[in-house]
């Protein structure tokens, strides 16, 4: 038995994800099968590929819904989870108990571990750390910004790791080792370690960089990351630096898009009164309420940024 898994890449949440579902998977329903991990990223151009659904069992987790006739699970928490009101209307219409989709829940993975104790009656209590991290991590449940920026737990060091290296063959090392592993036993792996120094190193870098580069008006952190060599960064970085502020506004490029980051602040002493996957869905983005993000071809600098001008402008009112 194969059973291909898609998860969102490079994304902790995504990987536990994938490795708690794997496990619910082989305890309840395959023993012995064989784990396939593909990750997904979110782009202008098409998301899926047919040759992505080549296992006997298909499965995706924390990451966009698909109408195709081979996935057999899904599970998601996003509330951009349909690329288009078809496959919305595919999804109801179908009404399949392997496909399930909650956009209250803080993470796909503490999603996965409830349907499967409640309906299947499958716990793992070796893997409560891991579910418990994905929700903080995920819902952004950090005490303060000053814990989710220096990175003391294992889990927020994996989290660098698991956002920043380059490829998915670590990511899938990193999932396959949550499977059954302790989080800092796999930070301490040789192998995650070489990782993890020099991404500790850009890190720190990238906060000193987006001092720099960043302004708050109106509320609304900005900056522009294109052209520092800086594919992505710690998501709380700017509060971080500015803890008065509500929310934020950034763009980046990456080898494989360019990127509009729209966050919300989640220690501001006023509750955001912006859906933030609404604002980007109107560009092609989406994300959660508190959280989102939009994709453009590689290069397109200037829609980027005159989109990120036009939220920010929204953001500041």
């Amino acid at each position: 038995m194969r059973v291909r898994i898609l998860y969102h890449d490079h994304c902790f949440d995504g990987a536990a994800a994938a490795a708690f579902f794997s496990r619910f998977i082989e305890g309840t329903f395959h023993p012995g099968a064989e784990f396939l991990f593909t990750g997904l990223a979110h782009r202008a151009d098409g998301l899926f590929e047919e040759s992505m659904f080549d296992g006997d069992e298909n499965a995706i987790v924390d990451f966009k819904y698909s109408p195709d006739p081979r996935l057999t699970w899904w599970f998601d928490h996003h509330q951009s989870a349909f690329l288009s009101a078809a496959d919305a209307e595919h999804f109801q219409r179908e009404r399949n108990e392997k496909k399930l989709y909650d956009p209250t829940s803080r993470s796909c993975t503490k999603f996965i571990a409830t349907v499967a104790r409640e309906k299947y009656g499958f716990d793992a209590p070796d893997l409560a750390d891991l579910v418990g991290w994905a929700d903080i991590i995920d819902g952004a449940q950090y005490v303060d910004a000053k814990s989710a920026v220096e990175l003391a737990a294992p889990a927020m060091k994996l989290t660098l790791v698991i956002e920043g290296v380059k490829g998915s063959e670590m990511v899938q090392r990193i999932i396959r080792w949550m499977r059954h592993r302790k989080l800092d036993e796999i930070i301490a792996e040789p192998e995650v370690q070489q990782e993890y120094l020099p991404l500790y190193e850009r890190h720190r870098m990238a906060i000193d960089v987006i001092a720099k580069l960043a302004e708050c008006k109106d509320g609304v952190i900005f900056f522009d990351l294109i052209g520092h060599g800086m594919e992505g960064y710690n998501k709380f970085i700017p509060y971080y630096l500015f803890p008065n502020c509500t929310y934020t506004v950034s763009v980046s490029t990456a080898s494989f898009r360019t990127k509009v980051s729209v966050g919300s602040n989640p220690w501001a002493r006023e509750l955001p009164g912006h859906n933030l996957a609404s604002i980007c869905e109107r560009y092609g983005g989406g994300g959660h309420s508190r959280v989102g993000a939009i994709s453009f071809p590689k290069g397109d600098a200037e829609s980027a940024r005159r989109v990120a001008a036009e939220i920010r402008e929204e953001l500041s009112h």
